[in-house]
This record gives C-alpha cells, sequence and structure tokens, in this order.
C-alpha cells in the first residue's frame, strides 16, 4: 500500500538570521527518526499564506516566530484557516501574538484590534510590549490541570526558552476568554504563555519558543503532539498514513 505522508505548513517568512527557523529541518528529521512521526513540511511565505488555495491540502499549519511579519494579513489567515477548518494548529511567540489577534477580530469583533509592534500608535493594542523582555529569557510555566497543553506536556510545570518582547494586553484577557479562548500557562507572575481552542482537535500557541529546547536533536513535546495531530489529521481525511508505535 502507498503511504501519504502528513503535509505540514511552516508560515512564516524564512530567515537564516532567525534561530527558531535554522532549528526546523533537525527538528523535522528527529520527529522522523526518533519518534516515527514523518511529516512533508512545507515553508509558506506569510505574503502567499492569504492567497486563495494557499493552504489547502495540509494537515497542520505551524505560524512560526519572525515579527513583524511581511505580511500580517497572511499570518492572520492562516491561523483563521486552522480554527475554521478544524487543521492542527501551532502558533509558538509570534504565532501565540498573531493567534490572538486573529481571535480578537475575528471572533470577538475587536475589528480594529492591533499589535503593538506593527501598529504602535492605534487604539485597540490587543498585543503590547511586555514589561520585561523575554528575549533570551528562560523560565517556568505553570500549566492548568485538564487541558490540551497538561495532556501535551504530561507535566503541570515546565521550562521554557523566550525570544520575545510582545505579548497580551491583560485588559481583552476577559473579552477573549468570554468568547471562548482559554489560557492555559502562565509564569510565576501570573503572565499568559499558552492559550488553546477548546473543542479545536488541536489548536495550541504558546509565548515560549519549544523549537529551541535542548539541543534540537530531540522534538520537545509539543512540537511531537503537533506531528500526531497531523497524522491524525490525514487519516480522518481518509488518506492512508504509516501506523505509528
Amino acid at each position: 500500500m502507498t503511504y501519504r505522508t502528513p503535509r505540514v505548513a511552516l508560515v512564516g517568512d524564512r530567515s537564516p538570521a532567525v534561530r527558531s527557523h535554522a532549528r526546523v529541518p533537525g527538528l523535522l528529521d528527529a520527529l522522523a527518526t526518533r519518534d516515527q512521526l514523518v511529516l512533508d513540511a512545507y515553508w509558506i511565505p506569510t505574503e502567499d499564506a492569504g492567497a486563495p488555495g494557499a493552504l489547502d491540502g495540509f494537515d497542520a499549519i505551524w505560524l512560526l516566530p519572525g515579527s513583524p511579519y511581511r505580511s500580517e494579513a497572511g499570518a492572520l489567515a492562516a491561523v483563521r484557516t486552522a480554527r475554521e477548518r478544524g487543521i492542527p494548529f501551532l502558533g509558538t511567540c509570534a504565532g501565540f501574538q498573531h493567534a490572538v489577534l486573529e481571535y480578537a477580530r475575528d471572533v470577538c469583533g475587536i475589528g480594529a484590534a492591533a499589535h503593538g509592534e506593527s501598529h504602535p500608535d492605534e487604539e485597540e493594542l490587543v498585543i503590547v510590549p511586555l514589561s520585561c523582555s523575554l528575549v533570551g529569557h528562560e523560565g517556568a510555566v505553570r500549566i492548568t490541570p485538564g487541558t490540551l497543553a497538561e495532556r501535551v506536556l504530561g507535566t503541570t510545570r515546565t521550562l521554557e526558552r523566550y525570544h520575545c518582547a510582545y505579548g497580551l494586553n491583560a485588559a481583552y484577557l476577559e473579552r477573549l476568554r468570554e468568547h471562548g479562548l482559554r489560557f492555559t500557562g502562565a509564569d510565576d507572575d501570573g503572565d499568559l504563555r499558552m492559550l488553546e481552542l477548546p473543542g479545536h482537535p488541536f489548536f495550541l500557541a504558546s509565548l515560549f519558543q519549544p523549537e529551541l529546547a535542548g539541543d534540537g536533536t530531540r522534538a520537545h513535546p509539543i512540537l511531537r503532539a503537533l506531528a500526531a495531530a497531523a497524522v491524525d489529521h490525514a487519516a480522518a481525511a481518509g488518506q492512508p498514513v504509516p501506523a505509528r508505535d
């Protein structure tokens, strides 16, 4: 029998200067060799991600770091496509920020919701500079029990790496929650670091960068979970895929 390898869209403006991007090839190899999770990954520039059909046929979408993106609209389209179509989604660092931004605009009805890095003079700044930059920082994250995040990580406390200077404006937190977005990870000061979308097959975003964990030879549990979700999505779509051990 011929198997189709699950297809994953790596949405971001690929650059060798972005450490996260440089880690991806090795992590894909690790998923294949160590975890028997083989993925067919394609880089999709943000300028292309919003084009009609650009993300058709993918079994997972990973919105990678690297903001400001060349196309904010393309990054938001990637989030919306995954959210509305039930495609497994992971957003890391800027991917977390833009997942919040898309939800604020398209679900909460905050049409003027803006990102403080690219539109600092707008009034509805849903994403704002962090009180303390997390660029090059490592810190603990407390995980809410009984959540997707806990199931994926297998713990209620984890130590993670960041390269980030923007996060959620707490003034919008309750409105986002009221419309169904769930924040399931926070640092020891209560500042939010993870989110997920209940009812979606797999929708997870983190302000930290799991792709920076360790030396890059072993995939972080979040990346393994995304890969497994892609396999499941392909199987549910009626496409045979290799069995997992």
